[in-house]
């Protein structure tokens, strides 16, 4: 098993065992594909402290990771993410994220009456 996937498991783990505090510190890795499993299992975590971490993943340069934030963010129902959804559901340039925002967006949105 290469070193990425060993890494990517042991994200996964911290995430089923809620442990925000390792997932936190993982949060501006280098990697990309850190970054994406981070932002994976914060949707396992459905605290307030989980959505202000994905707030970064949000905002991230990588499609993929991007995606994956607005996913949890959804999950969790993290209602201060909000605004950075709704951006990312609007005005990125990848329609798979946009696609993926929206969906996370219509889950999280409040109503207008």
């Amino acid at each position: 098993m290469a070193r990425i996937e060993r890494v990517i498991e042991k994200i996964d783990k911290l995430g089923k065992k809620h442990n925000l505090g390792a997932l936190a510190k993982m949060v501006d890795d280098p990697d990309d594909e850190v970054r994406e499993a981070v932002a994976r299992s914060l949707g396992q975590i459905p605290s307030y402290e989980s959505g202000t971490q994905l707030i970064p993943l949000l905002r991230d340069s990588v499609s993929a990771v991007k995606a994956a934030a607005a996913e949890s963010v959804g999950k969790i129902g993290a209602k201060h993410c909000e605004e950075y959804v709704k951006k990312l559901a609007y005005a990125d340039p990848d329609p798979e994220v946009r696609r993926i925002a929206h969906e996370a967006y219509n889950k999280i949105r409040t109503p207008v009456i």
